[in-house]
């Protein structure tokens, strides 16, 4: 058997969210698969990376982060999560949140260290788990509202745990971790000596009264709790690959030396312009929220209407779909269906799980799109019934 690849490659694949981008592409496939904005980004930003360009900001920056843009992380992690945050040693930038989760991993794990993971995950983080040399443990979010089990946390906890992966909003579910499960998660932290790296990518698109609240702006958690965050989402840029990991001195001080050798550093003038995006006023939140407010209601009644069975979500921009009585095998032969008859991609839920027959009966669709796209999705899904039945026979 041949042996020059590494063995670490044998337990994950290659992301099926962005497969299912290059399969709509090649398609012609409205694209409610992968969680990118098909509209512009804020004039601002445009405004504002041009105008560092043409201030030749076009070199090196500071490995984890020029002064400007980690300024501005720093006042937006006090102002808004709640975090005590100093820009020279608490903050460093990172090419993506994704970036920021592998850093953070390889700086803390060790040989025989275990990372408690929330089923269903965002699919970056079994994957970042075993590159950084640590085994997954798994807990299931259980139906209908995605509510932890506290005796299969509890159990899932061990002194070999090093790290528990808190991803809120979530993605995919929605869901929104209150403060109860925030204060059973840290409790559980303290009691093991446990690190929370926490994902909050979406921190600022959250719907019905839902609050945002950090784990690491709980009692006793600053030192143990590295806080990700970063611009993609909450600024229609996912392109720019912009994110940050706050964290105290010690834990900053590793994620730092094992940023600056896998990426050098994030793009200048792009950092340059972060820091613009994250003065934007009050106004620019509250717009934000209303517009995916209303695009959650258009895919939501359109997914509904098409017989789909649904759960309005807290927060992000995902609407989970049981499909389980459409009668399809399983998830992936559902997606293939709804790309290549229906017309529409979506990710087969079971990608979000490692128990997949948890996913099997589940699609994934986002609105993050233009409200032309969802109405062009929501046309085709009127569709459905009828080429369902054309499959049947």
């Amino acid at each position: 058997m041949p042996t020059d690849v590494s063995n670490k490659t044998r337990f994950f694949t290659e992301s099926v969210i962005r497969e299912m981008t290059r399969r709509a592409l090649h398609r012609n496939a409205v694209n409610l698969a992968q969680g990118f904005p098909d509209f512009p980004a804020p004039v601002e930003l445009k405004e504002a990376a041009k105008r560092a360009i043409d201030e030749e900001y076009n070199q090196y920056a500071i490995t984890h982060g020029s002064p400007n843009f980690r300024s501005a992380i720093a006042i937006k992690a006090r102002t808004y999560n709640g975090l005590e945050c100093d820009p020279d040693r608490n903050v460093t930038v990172t090419c993506g949140a994704t970036e920021a989760m592998i850093a953070s991993l390889l700086a803390v794990i060790n040989p025989g260290d275990e990372v408690i993971i929330f089923e269903p995950f965002y699919e970056n983080y079994g994957p970042g788990t075993v590159l950084a040399g640590a085994t997954a443990r798994y807990v299931a979010l259980r139906d209908p509202d995605y509510a932890i089990d506290r005796a299969e946390l509890e159990a899932a906890f061990s002194p070999r745990t090093k790290a528990i992966i808190v991803n809120t909003p979530h993605n995919p579910t929605g869901k929104v971790f209150g403060r109860a499960e925030l204060e059973l998660i840290a409790s559980l932290c303290q009691r093991y000596d446990t690190l929370a790296i926490t994902d909050e990518i979406y921190e600022h698109i959250i719907y019905g009264g839902a609050r945002h609240i950090s784990l690491g702006s709980l009692p006793e958690m600053a030192d143990r709790t590295i806080t990700i965050s970063g611009l993609s989402k909450t600024y229609s840029v996912t392109g720019w690959r912009l994110a940050y990991a706050i964290a105290c001195e010690r834990l900053t001080s590793a994620i730092r030396k094992v940023h600056d050798f896998l990426t050098v550093g994030a793009p200048h003038p792009l950092q340059q312009a972060g820091a613009t995006a994250l003065r934007l006023p009050e106004s620019f939140y509250a717009g934000l929220t209303a517009m995916y407010e209303r695009k959650r209601a258009m895919l939501f009644e359109a997914l509904s209407a098409a017989g789909l069975k649904c759960l309005a979500p807290q927060g992000a921009y995902y609407i989970m779909a049981d499909i389980a009585h459409l009668g399809f095998r399983d998830d992936f032969v559902a997606a293939d269906f709804m790309l290549d008859d229906v017309g529409i991609a979506a990710v087969p839920g079971s990608s979000f799980y490692h128990r997949a027959e948890l996913g099997r009966g589940i699609l994934r669709f986002t609105f993050s799109k233009s409200d032309a796209t969802i109405a062009a999705a929501a046309e085709r899904l009127k569709s459905l019934d009828r080429k369902l039945a054309a499959r049947k026979g």
